[in-house]
């Protein structure tokens, strides 16, 4: 089951708020990728990259540019739900 995006918003601290087609929105820290995984360090490296998130078509997930991006199901099931 695919839980589809319907916006991104990016947070202090690089979290982001994330708000799903079913009316949930979670909150999802992205810090802990730079170390995981080589690419996303540039979201800490390059000033004002981390802002430019952007759903991508479909709401099968989100991304910044070609080589940085999150599926949906990540976000979903991985994202802090949020009163």
């Amino acid at each position: 089951m695919f839980y589809k995006v319907r916006s991104v918003t990016p947070c202090p601290d690089y979290e982001l708020r994330v708000s799903f087609v079913n009316g949930e929105t979670k909150s999802y820290r992205v810090a802990p990728l730079f170390h995981k995984w080589k690419p996303f360090e540039a979201l800490r490296s390059t000033k004002g990259l981390f802002d430019q998130v952007q759903v991508d078509a479909g709401g099968y997930g989100i991304s910044w540019n070609d080589d940085i991006d999150l599926s949906c199901n990540e976000l979903y099931n991985n994202g802090i739900p949020m009163k």
